[in-house]
């Protein structure tokens, strides 16, 4: 009995809801829980740089550092998400469709 590949569509759909889905969805355990594992840390450094923020605006007599290390932690951890999220869905795309078309010349040879 032979498995049905994965569909393109779904994979990509699953990759954007969460980073990592579709890989594990096409098979590829390991890279999907890296790029889980890389979501998680990008999601933390965007939390810790909004505390920092969050804190200087609340704390007016805070060091003016504060401020700028939030904001510069807070776009490091937004652009990690955003460049593993746009990685995560491609990949997640372009794998299933490989296996679809594999499947596809298989059954026409």
């Amino acid at each position: 009995m032979k498995k049905n590949p994965p569909n393109p569509r779904i994979a990509a759909l699953l990759s954007f809801l969460f980073n990592g889905l579709g890989q594990i969805y096409n098979g590829e355990i390991k890279k999907g829980l890296l790029l889980i594992f890389l979501s998680g840390i990008s999601l933390i450094i965007l939390i810790i740089g909004a505390i920092f923020i969050i804190y200087f605006l609340v704390k007016n007599l805070s060091p003016f550092s504060f401020l700028i290390n939030g904001i510069i932690l807070f776009f490091i951890g937004l652009t990690g998400i955003i460049i593993i999220g746009i990685y995560s869905i491609s990949d997640a795309y372009a794998k299933a469709e490989e296996k679809y078309d594999e499947k596809d010349s298989e059954e026409v040879s």
